[in-house]
């Protein structure tokens, strides 16, 4: 029988900890002839608020000895759509719940999963993608805890807790900055403290527009980064019918004049199609000293790339090799490119042409090409030419989609640009774990060779 709950603010070990707590008659202290009542209550820790690529630990206490209950946590994405994951729980002897001790015994997610309760998040209508617009406004993620009949994961009943858990984007003292500056269209994040910073230029895939996310996580880590639209956004093209490099140039030497960016110390981050324009950018453009490519291709594809009067074919792509799966409709590109290892090719980047160092990120399972062949042909062509070995990170189980860590894994999503539903690829757990380790070497990669930030102060 539900008695009361309200929010409570507490303290563990000494760090702030927020849960939310409902008192039950299931379980109760004797003392003497005096009944004490316990609450159970579910808590994130070091703290209820903290930035998404962060992780925490939750705790669900106050439990009967091996009570067995569901763990349920939901999102709202800024469209309005509804991401949910469900687990099964037992409590252990002190009636505790531990995420980075215990196991899920069944659900979305199983094992020892401290963040399951995130990266396993699906979305409730089919083929969405969770993806932030609104730098400012934190995910909220509603978690919850159910009782249940044993060996069951759905449960209707009323919850025994729940407690609110914030994910932020934007940390304390970064700061935004939408960049409207000739064509040039994006947007700068400078981060908290002096300068000046490594910098780094984020560029996204096929879904065009200001996908500001990746960019303004990495500012949180001491990098100044400049997310730059290259189509789909305001008054640039709306659609992939060719693009030039003049354009990347003018943004470069715009990032380059920023007082808060360190000389010689520009990175450039790419996705998908992204990657490959990270990689004629570092070929063509000078002052580029590091370059990450994430699931991205050593060719030019998709629509021709101009330059100072010479033109980079696009890898052709052939729509009858485009595999439908007739149960689903989801469409499967990874056999319908042309091979960029075929010596007739001319869409592949002269990536032995740049002095940059470079770092190859790629999954396995990804559904939209061999980015993990693609990954190790480039780096054999760097090392044909005499090149520094690059740094190839390929992941097992991982599709296309590599985002910062605990974002859900997008296994497929209705891509807007082909106006179809596209198979991206990979096992959850999996992709989970690549994009936990992937971010943390993107990290790494860019302060080995952009270096840390400096002492001079940020003028901007």
């Amino acid at each position: 029988m539900l008695l009361f709950s309200h929010l409570r603010t507490g303290v563990s070990a000494g760090k702030s900890a927020v849960f939310c707590f409902h008192w039950t008659w299931k379980r109760f202290l004797h003392v003497g002839t005096r009944v004490t009542m316990s609450p159970v209550r579910v808590q994130v820790e070091p703290d209820s608020k903290c930035l998404f690529d962060r992780p925490v630990t939750v705790k669900v206490e106050g439990l009967s000895p091996h009570q067995p209950v569901a763990l349920r946590a939901t999102l709202t994405g800024d469209k309005g759509d509804v991401f949910a994951s469900v687990a099964r729980y037992q409590a252990d002897e002190r009636g505790l719940i531990d995420l980075s001790q215990s196991a899920s015994l069944g659900g979305d997610y199983t094992g020892v999963q401290p963040m399951g309760f995130l990266w396993a998040l699906k979305p409730l209508k089919p083929l969405r993608r969770l993806m932030k617009r609104d730098m400012a406004t934190p995910f909220t993620v509603h978690i919850t805890v159910h009782g249940q009949a044993a060996g069951s994961v759905e449960s209707t009943t009323p919850p025994l807790a729940s407690c609110l858990h914030e994910r932020s984007f934007l940390g304390e003292g970064v700061k935004r900055i939408p960049v409207r500056e000739g064509r040039i269209r994006g947007t700068v994040f400078l981060p908290r403290g002096d300068g000046p910073f490594p910098g780094v230029i984020d560029l996204g895939g096929t879904a065009g527009g200001l996908l500001e996310h990746r960019g303004c996580l990495l500012a949180n880590h001491g990098f100044v980064t400049m997310v730059l639209a290259y189509f789909g956004f305001e008054d640039l093209p709306q659609n992939m019918d060719e693009f030039h490099l003049e354009y990347f140039e003018e943004a470069l030497h715009f990032f380059q004049a920023l007082p808060q960016v360190r000389e010689n110390s520009i990175g450039v981050l790419g996705l998908s199609k992204g990657a490959d324009l990270a990689l004629s950018m570092a070929s063509f453009l000078s002052g580029i000293s590091a370059v990450v490519n994430v699931s991205g291709c050593y060719a030019n594809f998709q629509c021709q790339l101009h330059y100072k009067g010479t033109t980079l074919p696009a890898l052709k792509c052939y729509p009858e090799k485009i595999k439908v799966d007739q149960a689903s409709g989801l469409l499967n590109f990874s056999e319908a490119y042309d091979d960029p290892r075929d010596p007739g090719c001319q869409a592949v980047v002269p990536i032995e042409r740049a002095s940059a160092r470079f770092l190859f990120v790629a999954g396995e399972d990804d559904k939209v090409w061999n980015a993990s062949l693609y990954a190790s042909e480039a780096a054999k062509r760097l090392i044909s030419h005499g090149k520094e070995r690059p740094e190839v990170l390929i992941f097992p189980g991982t599709g296309h989609i590599i985002e910062p860590p605990y974002f859900p894994h997008c296994h497929s999503s209705f891509h807007k640009v082909i106006n179809a539903p596209v198979l991206w690829g990979g096992q959850a757990e999996s992709h989970a774990f690549a994009q936990e380790e992937a971010w943390r070497r993107i990290r790494q990669f860019f302060l080995d060779n952009l270096g840390a930030a400096g002492c001079r102060q940020s003028k901007l």
